[in-house]
């Protein structure tokens, strides 16, 4: 089933999903419209990573509705969704060390043709800056910083449909996570609709309009990044970080 204009991106109506006995995600309900920014935050452990793992087909819904851009999804493959337009960017996510950029990249932009896989490989190179100089460099001698832009810019060149996030600047330096994130905010000038999973609202209050606290696999809070310390009520509620 192809994706459809016109529909919700993301519906999650009581969905329960979790690893064996445990329930990460615990009558989760949101629904996220075609092209929003989303901050997804909470502390470690409320089911953020679990919400992009399930929207992205890596584990299964047990009960529950959940729509993926306007796919009815319960048992679907991550291929089957990655084919549909859902890339997920997994925390701490790194490169092939021994394989260089480019080769990088040609694994990540996807693309039904080799014209079209081309062009999406060109405009990842270019999008990369300088860095794109070094395309014939093995990841591994790049810092985990320009590792990190590199899976980034990747996976923007995909053309998603849905990007899903995960902590996309953990254990990076301030200035490496600023460069991450200003790759991420050119996603808000695409089609693509916009996952954020992070602890911290100042990293995503720029990024995204709209904030989304989990706790214990629930919402909890669903409003404007800008009502802030609505936000840190919610994240102290829930012992989180703001």
């Amino acid at each position: 089933m192809a994706w459809q204009a016109g529909v919700n991106t993301l519906v999650f109506d009581d969905v329960q999903a979790g690893y064996g006995p445990y329930k990460a995600l615990n009558g989760l309900t949101l629904s996220i419209a075609e092209g929003e920014n989303v901050a997804l935050l909470g502390r470690n452990g409320v089911g953020k990573s679990t919400l992009a793992r399930v929207a992205s087909g890596i584990v299964p819904v047990s009960s529950g509705r959940l729509e993926v851009l306007g796919r009815r999804v319960r048992k679907t493959a991550a291929h089957v969704l990655a084919r549909d337009g859902v890339v997920h960017l997994p925390e701490g996510v790194g490169l092939f060390t021994g394989l260089s950029v480019e080769e990088n990249l040609e694994l990540r932009v996807g693309g039904a043709t080799k014209a079209e896989r081309r062009a999406r490989l060109d405009r990842a190179i270019t999008a990369l800056g300088p860095l794109g100089q070094r395309r014939r460099t093995k990841a591994g001698q790049l810092s985990g910083g320009q590792q990190r832009l590199v899976a980034v810019h990747a996976a923007l060149a995909a053309e998603p449909r849905l990007l899903l996030a995960d902590e996309p600047a953990l254990g990076l330096s301030p200035a490496a996570a600023d460069d991450v994130y200003g790759a991420l905010s050119a996603a808000r000038s695409s089609a693509t609709t916009l996952v954020v999973i992070e602890t911290r609202l100042d990293r995503v209050e720029l990024l995204c309009a709209r904030a989304v606290v989990l706790d214990k696999g629930a919402v909890v809070y669903d409003a404007s990044t800008a009502d802030a310390h609505l936000i840190l009520s919610a994240l102290l509620a829930g012992r989180g970080v703001a």
